[in-house]
């Protein structure tokens, strides 16, 4: 039998705290075989990021500590190894890409040179040849114009540049193990699917062994060859990537399996794991999943169950043995959907509640006006049109710096538009004074992407929540405090958060606090700016329900802004694809899934993961990243993009005009016929 290249035994990493001992990684075992592709998956505190920088001895002393365990790799025990040893193992036989690149980057020098001294310190090469060979690795990479790239700063180069860079960085030295940690949850998905190809290509290439941490269980089914799920410091399932999918053994599983939103998915709700990871400081005792489990028994509460086979190659650790704890995914008894029925889709005047007319707003850079230099402009937005309806939800979707948040901060007027028309329930937005601007608050809110710099983090939740009837309806505290602990209970808090403060709460947590504030004085509209991009995917389902049954239960309207097609398909009745400040496509959600008409829509809908590791989606990928918006490309904008493109495309822009059935479409190509 061929020894596995990366062994860990009963690995144990804990922290310690004034506020008590952090087991973050709790007695794991994995295997990696050379050239196998092993996935980490569970939600947001389960361990899977202390476990790598436990195998790549990087866990920060004090107050981290390898408490137990082994790690070997090529059969010699990492835990042995002096420091000086294991810097020349890192780099050279494992590497690693961090989730965040701009923060794993040193800003203050060249990409280029980040590159060559990696390739200098691990292969010996001179300074010159090592430049050489740093943007031969850039070409590899797929980034056009290496030379010139490998000068420039991070800041200068996206998203996805900056991945790519850090990639580059991590196979210089051609190691026989990479680890990967969330490469790709802070890119869009069009982004996402170049990383994953190249990350899948160079991997052969090189015949190299990677360890792929992510909650995005498309991505899993996409890239690995085994799976471990961890939950709480420990795994609690591992399987070849088809069985897990199929038949997965563990509840906890088959509940983030469930989560998921899938584009073909007609429910109005999603499964949801009710709950949250427990503290790593006080884990419960038996199984640590049972306070979250729908199945746990005395057994689950009193005694924690073994990792142990059920079948071959597939173990899990749950004592509901082989006749419960085989929860094949589609055999758990499904949610119903909401027994409330969606608002009617009347398209007469008095139905709609908010007019877009040729919105635009342009940001000039590079000096000021009338300093007698010329000004260059993003157009960020350069002409948007739609209108939403009361009781609808308008999706917005398009890759980032497509003009969504901004088109979102002018709806409820936090950015002043240079051009168009907002009318809002019949009322003219652009001409009110500051205190019509006031009462116009009432009725129109936002939920922003990242709900823990949108709290102040010095007021407790029941000032956080009850500022707005403060300030629109003052009232005598308790009064006030009694609504903030009722609009607590709506969104699924207890009563009791009402005197804790935002950084003593769950990611999702602090997603209904802002909620909960966003909803206190009964608006009619509220747009919502990528609210669970940064979310689990158990999570996620969570807000998502959140939301859909507010908008039943009010009658709220939303504008749900997202670059995720499949969670906006999942919430919006309609769904408008945005791409350089305009829309390109426009349809209902159904339609746009059955028939998306434009080449970006359908990219977008084709470099989505799918959570199925037999799916033959035939995938589309973008080159390159979205032009800049200051120089936006002659006729139209995605030509520079599109597989289709003719010589019209390059001359003229199209107008956004009616298919048929009210599905909307700006390309020349559909036009034509």
């Amino acid at each position: 039998m061929v020894s596995p290249l990366l062994e860990v035994r009963g690995l144990c990493t804990h922290f310690r705290t004034t506020g008590g001992i952090v087991r973050s990684v709790d007695g794991v075992d994995l295997t990696i075989g050379r050239g196998e592709t092993l996935g980490v998956v569970g939600e947001s505190g389960c361990g899977k990021s202390v476990t790598a920088l436990s195998v790549m001895r990087l866990v920060p002393s004090p107050p981290g500590e390898i408490c137990e365990g082994e790690i070997l790799f090529e059969g010699s025990n990492l835990l042995d190894k002096t420091e000086i040893e294991m810097c020349g193992i890192r780099g050279k036989d494992i590497s690693m890409i961090f989730q965040e690149p701009m923060t794993s980057l040193n800003p203050v020098h060249t990409c280029g040179r980040q590159i060559a001294e990696a390739i200098r310190v691990h292969q010996g090469l001179s300074g010159e040849k090592a430049e050489r060979e740093a943007c031969e690795m850039l070409r590899r990479v797929g980034i056009p114009e290496p030379e010139r790239r490998a000068s420039e700063y991070p800041h200068q180069l996206s998203g996805g540049m900056r991945q790519r860079v850090m990639i580059a960085m991590a196979l210089s030295s051609r190691p026989k193990l990479l680890i990967a940690d969330e490469p790709t949850t802070a890119l869009d998905v069009t982004i996402q699917a170049q990383i994953l190809d190249l990350m899948r290509k160079l991997k052969s290439e090189f015949g190299m062994a990677m360890m792929l941490i992510t909650h995005d269980l498309g991505v899993v089914a996409e890239m690995a060859d085994r799976v471990i799920v961890m939950y709480a410091g420990k795994v609690v399932e591992e399987a070849d990537v088809r069985s897990l999918f199929v038949r997965s053994l563990h509840p906890y599983t088959a509940g983030l399996l469930r989560s998921v939103p899938r584009l073909g998915d007609s429910q109005d709700r999603l499964a949801t794991i009710e709950g949250t990871v427990p503290s790593a400081k006080s884990m419960p005792a038996g199984c640590r999943f049972h306070p979250r489990c729908e199945f746990a028994a005395d057994i689950c509460r009193e005694k924690e169950p073994p990792l142990v086979s059920v079948g071959q190659s597939h173990k899990a650790a749950c004592w509901l043995g082989d006749e419960r704890a085989r929860v094949v995914v589609a055999g758990i008894p499904s949610l119903e959907p909401s027994d409330r029925d969606r608002p009617e889709s009347a398209s007469g005047a008095a139905d709609l509640l908010l007019i877009a007319d040729g919105l635009k707003k342009h940001f000039a850079v590079g000096g000021r006006r009338g300093a007698g230099r010329p000004v260059a402009a993003v157009r960020a937005v350069d002409g948007v049109s739609f209108s939403l309806r009361r009781g609808e939800t308008l999706g917005i979707v398009g890759e980032s710096g497509c003009g969504k948040t901004t088109l979102g901060r002018m709806l409820v007027r936090l950015s002043q538009p240079d051009a168009g028309r907002i009318v809002f329930d019949g009322k003219d937005v652009m001409s009110m004074r500051p205190e019509e601007l006031r009462r116009l608050r009432r009725d129109v809110q936002i939920v922003f992407q990242d709900p823990y710099a949108s709290l102040n983090p010095r007021l407790t939740v029941g000032r956080i929540v009850g500022e707005p009837f403060e300030i629109h309806e003052p009232a005598k505290p308790g009064k006030i405090r009694d609504r903030v602990q009722n609009l607590l209970g709506i969104v699924g808090l207890s009563a009791d958060h009402i005197d804790r403060y935002p950084h003593e709460f769950s990611g999702g947590q602090r997603q209904r606090i802002g909620i909960a504030r966003a909803i206190a004085l009964n608006p009619k509209m509220i747009v919502c700016d990528e609210p669970v991009s940064a979310l689990d995917v158990s999570v996620q389902a969570q807000i998502l329900n959140l939301l859909s049954d507010m908008r039943d239960q009010f009658g709220l309207s939303y504008i749900f802004i997202a670059h995720g097609l499949a969670v906006v398909k999942h919430i919006s009745d309609r769904v408008a694809v945005m791409y350089l400040g305009k829309l390109v496509e426009v349809a209902a959600s159904d339609e746009i899934y059955r028939n998306p008409l434009h080449p970006y829509t359908q990219a977008l809908m084709s470099a989505i993961p799918v959570p199925d590791p037999d799916s033959q989606v035939e995938r589309v990928l973008l080159e390159g990243d979205v032009p800049s918006p200051i120089n936006i490309p002659a006729g139209c904008r995605f030509h520079t993009r599109c597989r289709y493109a003719m010589s019209e495309c390059r001359l003229s822009e199209p107008e956004l005009v009616d298919a048929g059935a009210g599905h909307l479409v700006a390309c020349h190509l559909v036009n034509r016929g």
